[in-house]
């Protein structure tokens, strides 16, 4: 068979480096798998292309990475023969022979020790174990030394144990009596608008783009009229020597970034037929704009050529109902019902654990930071999970070259949605995982607003919600946004601000934040950056923030930070002020290293909460 071997190679090109010792282990490989040698060399030149080796030459040293190959396609085999049958590994053997090693100890109730940890999912264990099997490989992200270290804290609750002279027993509680312990189930509310699963996308028209931008502008106009505070808006294009009030949005006079020549105010065509005008803001102390933001302009326009503004309102008042063309009856519902829920929420509490992919380090796939996370959360029992995408990262340098053997969506499968179900099998059915996905995910589909996961076959799907991106739910009634799309670090490219110089420090993070809330827009950004597949035919209404969330979670590549964002207004003579909560956990995986991620504990209220920045 031997010679078979070696004339199936040579006839597909391939060359022998060590001719002997290579035909006597692809004869081994012939003999254990039940292959003929021209299926054995079927399988070299998948493998072959799959690691985009340069020469045509079998080497000796590939053989190890070459029977792994031959193995997985053996595992595919039988499992898609047979999709109920659990293929048994090194890692179910290692987690029984552990949980038996325990059980034969003697554990004290109340005393730590030192296997204490191993309680937590020994499958978790990165620095040991890869793919289920014991390695000896240590990867950089395993050699890391600071672990699970606080980078930056917020705790604004009170203590209350110590006041009450009861102390913190957390560190000698034994492990599994903690997490067995019942705690309050996490109740949660999905708002389902947006884009569904299978839907066509790539179908917008220029006429679809219009309408949506003109209903923002329209909207905005009719919010900022109904606060009384301002007049019906005019046509800015109009020479006047009087001073006028109008709604528009600001637009970049050229392909390049925004500068004092080049702001354009462009009206709806109810005011002004569309058209665009010249915006001065030499007047003003302070603004930040950028392309695509709505804004209110108090000036005039002395020759028709373009607006000297006295004044620029870039937000809608607090008070006023996102859908201005709601019956009284209606509103008076929404407004009773809004009052409830703020109501209620001071009494609310939520332990939560936010992640944002990705979940893998650059060198491997073998997804280290979110076996790590997934063992933290054991340990500390959030009542919800929030992991946002990407899970399979595109721009990940295997996903990249196709250096994979198994589908994208196998690997989120076999990945990512094993784990998320074996920490919840662990935790208990109180247990809960919120997932958002991301454009950058490469086994979803590429558009934004973006459909959720369909994870409707999986067994426990009851407590694993797909959220879509931008989505919007309510946890135990505290209103939860998440949006994937890096809309922090597209603003702060295109944004252009004068800082006021009466000494007023600026918090850029915080402004870039703010116009989020104050545009009521997930995307207030237009045209969109360079690789954002914005599609305004699906369901546009799926970017649009209705009223301002209690926490509001923006995943970006720029800084971690946890801020709590004022925002106010006056209306009818009422000053009024809603705080926010922003949160950008950062990314768990940084190159080959680890990232961020956020722990946080909210009662209610920005003034009532623990929030901690945490490196993985």
């Amino acid at each position: 068979m031997e010679e078979e071997i070696k004339a199936e190679f040579l006839k597909s090109g391939f060359t022998l480096d060590d001719e002997e010792e290579i035909l006597k282990k692809c004869h081994t490989f012939c003999l254990n798998y039940s292959l003929k040698p021209s299926d054995l060399v079927s399988s070299w030149e998948v493998y072959y292309l799959n690691r985009q080796l340069d020469e045509s030459v079998v080497k000796d040293a590939e053989m190890d990475g070459f029977l792994g190959h031959l193995q997985n396609e053996q595992v595919e085999a039988v499992v898609k023969k047979e999709a109920d049958l659990h293929m048994y590994s090194f890692k179910d053997v290692d987690m029984i022979l552990d949980a038996e090693d325990e059980d034969t100890k003697e554990v004290i109730l109340g005393t730590p020790t030192d296997k204490s940890e191993k309680l937590h999912l020994d499958i978790y264990d990165s620095s040991h174990k890869t793919n289920g099997k014991i390695s000896k490989l240590v990867t950089p992200f395993g050699k890391r030394s600071n672990k699970f270290v606080v980078k930056f804290n917020i705790d604004n609750l009170p203590t209350t144990e110590t006041v009450n002279g009861i102390h913190d027993h957390e560190n000698l509680e034994d492990d599994i009596i903690k997490r067995i312990q019942p705690h309050k189930i996490c109740s949660l509310v999905v708002n389902r608008s947006g884009p569904e699963p299978g839907c066509r996308f790539m179908y917008d028209r220029i006429e679809d783009r219009f309408n949506a931008l003109e209903n923002r502008i329209g909207k905005h106009a009719a919010a900022l009229v109904a606060s009384r505070l301002y007049e019906e808006p005019m046509d800015p294009s109009v020479a006047s020597q009087r001073s006028i009030f109008s709604v528009g949005m600001i637009c970049c006079d050229g392909e390049g970034h925004l500068n004092d020549k080049s702001i354009l105010l462009q009206s709806s065509v109810e005011h002004s037929g569309g058209q665009r005008v010249r915006l001065e803001l030499n007047k003003l102390s302070h603004f930040s704009v950028f392309p695509g933001q709505v804004v209110g302009i108090k000036g005039h326009n002395p020759s028709g050529h373009y607006l000297i503004a006295s004044e620029l309102v870039d937000s809608v008042p607090l008070s006023i109902a996102a859908d201005t063309n709601l019956p009284p009856a209606k509103k008076l519902a929404l407004d009773e019902e809004i009052q409830a829920t703020n109501f209620s929420c001071e009494l609310t509490e939520i332990t939560v654990i936010i992640a944002a992919g990705p979940f893998t380090t650059t060198d491997n796939l073998l997804f280290e930071p979110l076996t790590e996370l997934l063992a933290y959360a054991t340990r500390k029992c959030p009542q919800m999970l929030i992991l946002l995408g990407p899970f399979i990262d595109s721009e990940h340098p295997q996903i990249k070259k196709g250096t994979v053997d198994l589908s994208f969506d196998e690997i989120f499968q076999l990945e990512v949605l094993r784990m998320v179900q074996d920490y919840l099998e662990y935790m208990g059915p109180d247990a809960r995982v919120v997932i958002i996905p991301s454009v950058r995910d490469a086994n979803h589909d590429f558009v934004f607003p973006q459909p959720a996961f369909d994870l409707d076959s999986l067994d426990i799907s009851h407590q694993i919600t797909s959220l879509k991106n931008p989505g919007i739910f309510e946890a135990d009634e505290v209103k939860i946004g998440c949006c994937t799309v890096d809309i922090l670090k597209h603003l702060s490219r295109e944004e252009m601000s004068r800082h006021s110089m009466d000494g007023t420090p600026s918090d850029r993070l915080s402004r870039l934040a703010s116009h989020i809330i104050s545009q009521r827009s997930f995307y207030p950004l237009y045209p969109p950056a360079e690789g954002v597949p914005l599609d305004l035919s699906l369901a546009p209404e799926a970017l649009h923030i209705s009223s301002v969330p209690d926490l509001l979670i923006l995943p970006s590549d720029i800084k971690y930070f946890v801020k709590v964002l004022s925002l106010g207004g006056t209306s009818e003579g009422e000053e009024q002020i809603k705080k926010c909560i922003c949160i950008n956990p950062g990314r768990l995986a940084k190159g080959e290293g680890g990232g961020t991620f956020v722990e946080l504990k909210y009662q209610g209220s920005p003034d009532k909460m623990n929030a901690s920045i945490i490196g993985i």
